[in-house]
């Protein structure tokens, strides 16, 4: 019910926007033609192509700033300021899009106007929207009358959800509580009685929807009073009890073929962020390639006379959930350096499953100076362009490093593994903890953002750069 009208909310907000727009750019061409004294004159196309411009991006930027949201603002001066920077950056966006195309004659007096006007029209059209929808919400007679049934923080959540929820109009009549008057009803919100009240209640009180938010715990069987509300035709909404308000995980409902589904996503990264992770890998990808494939001929050959073996290293590692890939890098150790790893473990400095040893007998001359350089990883973008590692994430790890984890360890391999990530950037070699570096990968998969991918790229690079660490 409420995405429906919030739906509608939206699109009669847009619409009234896109109205401010036209007005906006048809007055600011008026008022700076009245100005000029009727000199001034601006191509009708040209002015058609600003608008629109100003109307779709001005549509996208809103929309990216929370403007076209389903949230109630207590206070317009926030959501003022939304709008001011939302005008700044279309405006100049504009000029610098209007420069480059050399439309010299749209003037700078005219752009600022226009602005003025697509500002204060915006302004305008949320004051008297909040204006019409507070009105509804105070009519107590066509407001939608909804019954909370709950207790503790549960019952608070809900409330205060309720109370931010964009509608055409709702109103939270009152509380029962299934405790028993354990405790008492929330603030502003009247406690209307227990459960054994659940059928006077909505029979007295107008009740339109009931929202369930009972604790997890809660003993008794809901059923009866959920076929109440259906013989009764009052609608009804349950919280469900996987929900909680503290986990940083997100709980949201899915359909599958018309099957609701609850859905609990335990990373921050969505079907958009895969897509423009991968569109960046595949890119950056393929650029690394090209340098590793300049590279090869000089890298090779120097390994091949430093010491005798193969050119690449490829050893099997553990991607995406379990996933067993080859991940390949240049030679920097000797052919025997699996073997002798046992016998050097009593010198590993790092303190869990993963080995590190400072001045590693088994790296070669030219190994030492790739690894300096981060010039190893170089044909681990074959990794990345067949889509089994990224260019940022968590380190990818051994089979026989992952048969030692524990379980909260495992949701470091829950994303694609990367050339470089947080724990890298983060100074490898001062990081001497395995449970340290499981830590900085699980909050970079709990607060994933593209921005940080590209943050961490171009710091990789500036540690590599500065030859801060290998990477």
């Amino acid at each position: 019910m409420y995405r429906q009208q919030v739906a509608f909310i939206i699109t009669v907000l847009m619409v009234l926007d896109g109205l401010a727009v036209i007005i906006g750019g048809y007055g600011a061409m008026h008022l700076r033609r009245l100005v000029a004294g009727g000199d001034w004159y601006l191509d009708d196309y040209v002015l058609m192509g600003v608008i629109l411009f100003v109307m779709f991006a001005g549509n996208f930027i809103m929309g990216n700033l929370g403007l076209y949201s389903d949230k109630r603002h207590n206070s317009i001066l926030p959501v003022i300021k939304r709008l001011v920077a939302s005008v700044i950056i279309v405006f100049a966006c504009l000029g610098v899009a209007l420069y480059s195309l050399k439309f010299y004659d749209v003037s700078r007096g005219f752009l600022a106007v226009f602005a003025f006007l697509v500002l204060a029209g915006t302004v305008m059209n949320r004051v008297l929207l909040d204006i019409v929808l507070d009105k509804i919400h105070r009519n107590g007679f066509n407001a939608r009358r909804i019954l909370l049934v709950g207790s503790g923080e549960r019952a608070e959540k809900a409330h205060a959800a309720l109370m931010e929820q964009k509608s055409w109009g709702h109103k939270v009549i009152g509380l029962i509580n299934p405790d028993n008057g354990g405790v008492q009803g929330l603030p502003s919100v009247p406690l209307l009685g227990s459960m054994s009240d659940f059928f006077s209640v909505l029979t007295e009180q107008g009740v339109d929807e009931v929202v369930f938010a009972l604790h997890p715990e809660f003993g008794q069987d809901i059923k009866e009073y959920l076929d109440l509300c259906e013989k009764m035709g009052v609608s009804f909404k349950i919280i469900p009890a996987m929900y909680n308000p503290y986990a940083p995980y997100r709980l949201s409902v899915e359909h599958i073929q018309g099957i609701p589904t609850l859905t609990r996503e335990l990373n921050g990264i969505n079907a958009t962020g895969l897509l423009y992770k991968r569109i960046v890998d595949y890119v950056l990808g393929i650029a690394g390639f090209c340098i590793f494939s300049l590279m090869y001929p000089f890298v090779a050959l120097a390994i091949k006379l430093d010491s005798p073996g193969p050119v690449f290293f490829k050893q099997k590692r553990v991607g995406r959930n379990g996933r067993i890939f080859n991940i390949y890098k240049f030679r920097t150790m000797y052919k025997d350096a699996e073997e002798r790893k046992q016998e050097l473990a009593v010198e590993n400095e790092m303190n869990g499953f993963m080995f590190k040893m400072q001045n590693d007998p088994r790296i070669t001359r030219v190994g030492r100076f790739l690894r300096k350089t981060s010039l190893d990883e170089f044909p681990q973008f074959i990794n990345v362009i067949k889509g089994e590692m990224s260019l940022v994430g968590t380190r990818p790890p051994t089979l026989e490093e992952v048969r030692h984890y524990e379980p909260w360890h495992r949701r470091r391999i829950s994303m694609k593994p990367g050339i470089t990530g947080l724990w890298q950037v983060s100074g490898r070699n001062r990081i001497n903890d395995f449970n340290q570096v499981v830590s900085l990968d699980l909050q970079y998969i709990d607060h994933w953002r593209f921005l940080n991918d590209l943050k961490i790229i171009m710091l990789t690079l500036w540690v590599v750069l500065k030859r801060k660490g290998a990477i």
